[in-house]
């Protein structure tokens, strides 16, 4: 906790009375426990100070029964919600437009798109988390139990693309209420309220970790771990040069570069696959594991190039300084016939893709 700022100490409390039935149960479960009850419980929680008038996102940090839920209720307990999903329909098909989906999806790291199009109900912990949070996501919204059910890489890799997306819309006045401190340099929070100590804290001064990636040059034999996660095709040229990228000991992405199809280029190379794990999507780990791919080959004087059709990436190469755009980017390949294929390259006229040259750092 040593990057928060600390704004206060509240020694405020609220006294909460909780009454029930007192029975045989409970007033024998009393007895063996040698302990003194009526029917009323009296439980003391930290009171919240007075927040700022204007802030992204803030935080209600604190053990579990401290009061967190609580406190997040006074707020505007209206704002307290949980998405209802119909399992009989896509969780993409639940938004306004597909683009509104696909951006809030995004904005939560759920970029495997051929989960977006599975139910609800056929998803796991951590893709409905990401879900949830992608329907709950803008200005007021009051979130509780945030990671609660998710392992910490879903969590940490959640928290940095939310605080992104926040940012980049400017939404206002969002709280989540969580018994995980370990968020916090992910999420960096406007201010932070401890509900165990009472302290308020402005995050002003979190920066989120680096990510530092082992790449190894490896074979095809990976690609089964990666393939339903590919947004287009589960299939792999095996004669594609493949890389594994590692953090902190985990197999995280899988990428395969090919030869360029084409005797006009001279060392001309394309990328052909590039996937991140569900777990770890959200925190830039594929646009930069591309980058540093594509650089291994022009270090070798060679070219390299890439065309995707995913909204991410595509966005990402469009506002880079490392890749340019080539003369076919954004358009609709008219000059081919659909499912041709040349030198063992697959054409496709259906789709408007990003496509670009990396250039690296000049």
């Amino acid at each position: 906790m040593e990057q928060l700022e600390l704004i206060k100490t509240s020694p405020e409390t609220i006294e909460l009375t909780t009454t029930v039935n007192h029975d045989e149960y409970t007033e024998k479960l009393a007895e063996f426990f040698d302990f003194r009850f009526e029917g009323e419980i009296v439980t003391e929680i930290k009171q919240l100070p007075s927040l700022p008038e204007e802030f992204g996102i803030g935080a209600i940090i604190g053990p579990s029964g401290s009061g967190k839920s609580t406190l997040l209720r006074s707020l505007n307990p209206d704002h307290v919600w949980q998405p209802e999903w119909d399992n009989s329909r896509s969780v993409i098909s639940h938004f306004s437009t597909p683009e509104e989906g696909i951006d809030r999806f995004s904005a939560v790291g759920f970029n495997s798109i051929p989960q977006m199009t599975l139910p609800y109900d056929k998803l796991s912990n951590g893709e409905q988390f990401r879900c949830d949070l992608a329907r709950q996501l803008e200005s007021g919204a009051l979130i509780d139990e945030y990671t609660s059910v998710v392992n910490r890489d879903v969590a940490f890799s959640t928290s940095n693309a939310f605080r992104r997306y926040v940012d980049k819309n400017n939404l206002q006045g969002i709280v989540i209420a969580s018994c995980h401190y370990d968020i916090l340099e992910w999420l960096r929070p406007d201010w932070v309220f401890d509900t165990f100590t009472g302290n308020f804290y402005t995050g002003r001064y979190l920066r989120r970790p680096s990510i530092q990636l082992d790449i190894y040059r490896t074979t095809y034999r990976y690609w089964p771990v990666f393939k339903k996660h590919h947004y287009l095709s589960s299939s792999l040229n095996k004669a594609s040069h493949c890389y594994a990228a590692v953090w902190e000991g985990n197999l995280v992405g899988f990428s395969s570069v090919m030869r360029y199809p084409s005797g006009t280029v001279k060392n001309g190379w394309r990328e052909h696959r590039t996937v991140v794990l569900p777990d770890f999507q959200g925190l830039g780990i594929g646009n930069r594991f591309s980058d540093a791919i594509a650089q291994l080959y022009l270090d070798q004087e060679g070219r390299y190039f890439s065309r995707t059709a995913h909204p991410s990436m595509g966005n990402y190469r469009e506002k880079s300084d490392v890749w340019k755009a080539t003369s076919k980017n954004r358009k609709l390949r008219t000059d081919i016939k659909h499912d041709d294929v040349w030198k063992n390259h697959y054409a496709d006229n259906t789709r408007i893709c990003w496509s670009h040259e990396y250039i690296g750092l000049s």
